[in-house]
């Protein structure tokens, strides 16, 4: 059966480990700190050396599962490569993210690939759920708080103004190392980018619905009117002038927060149910 291992160029994995013949299924079933587990999805947390990597491990999706995606016009994830391939888009526009080291996949069939991408533990981070938790109950500092803003506002702009969407971005899946918390502000890492989808030329749907998710995971932490607007101004400061003039209509804006609004009303219906989302 095909099968396939590639390493970044400066990959830190012990000597001994890259020259296992059965490298690519020591890596598939190497025992972890499981972070995440679905169907046909893991993510464990492991050590070689002194050092601390995640492996996302994906098993065969299945034909239906391909099917039910395409008939509710979602693109199928298969593999690992849709992620390898976004970390590799984000790192080319100097966005942070998960470093990465290694790559697997076995088989030539999308229904049945088996497949693995290894990236480097950031360690100890802050979210930014976990820093708008907190501004629930003690009011940060403005500058401090707009300085995070418009960060992730320049970094979502830049990712739409090349045709990168996220697809499950909210405000959990930005992140700084918390020994960097000191820093004015502390650099911001984008996480969990299995989902991401590239599409050139840019998608207008695509972009209102990113942005609807990062303004629904946003809406209980306290922002202002100063804060919405700030984030409008440097999210199209990535933009080419003649794009983001087509862009940044009214329509655009009001799709967001319509959106927006739907996922919060569901969401909170779901918490009173006992149910998550």
């Amino acid at each position: 059966m095909k099968q396939q291992v590639d390493f970044a160029a400066d990959n830190p994995l012990p000597p001994d480990m890259l020259a296992r013949p059965d490298l690519f299924e020591y890596l598939m079933h190497i025992d972890g700190q499981v972070f995440r587990a679905v169907a046909t999805r893991q993510t464990v947390k492991v050590k070689f050396g002194q050092r601390y990597y995640f492996i996302k491990r994906h098993n065969g999706v299945g034909w239906m599962e391909i099917l039910k995606n395409w008939m509710t016009f979602k693109r199928p994830v298969v593999s690992a490569s849709n992620e390898v391939a976004a970390i590799q888009a984000l790192t080319d526009l100097n966005i942070p993210t998960t470093p990465y080291v290694a790559h697997g996949v076995q088989g030539c069939l999308p229904a049945s690939l088996r497949s693995f991408v290894m990236t480097e533990d950031l360690g100890d981070i802050v979210t930014l759920e976990d820093v708008a938790i907190n501004w629930q109950t003690q009011r940060p500092r403005l500058q401090y708080k707009r300085a995070l803003i418009r960060q992730v506002a320049e970094i979502a702009g830049k990712l739409h103004a090349h045709g990168i969407y996220h697809r499950d971005f909210y405000i959990c899946h930005f992140c700084f190392k918390r020994q960097d918390d000191g820093q004015w502000p502390p650099a911001l890492y984008v996480l969990d980018l299995h989902r991401v989808e590239i599409h050139r030329p840019p998608s207008v749907p695509m972009q209102i619905k990113d942005l609807a998710a990062l303004y629904f995971s946003a809406m209980d932490a306290g922002l202002s009117r100063g804060d919405w607007l700030t984030f409008y101004k440097h999210y199209y400061s990535a933009w080419p002038v003649q794009d983001w003039r087509v862009q940044m209509g009214a329509s655009v804006w009001q799709a967001v927060r319509t959106r927006a609004q739907k996922l919060y009303i569901k969401y909170q219906r779901k918490l009173r149910s006992g149910v998550a989302m």
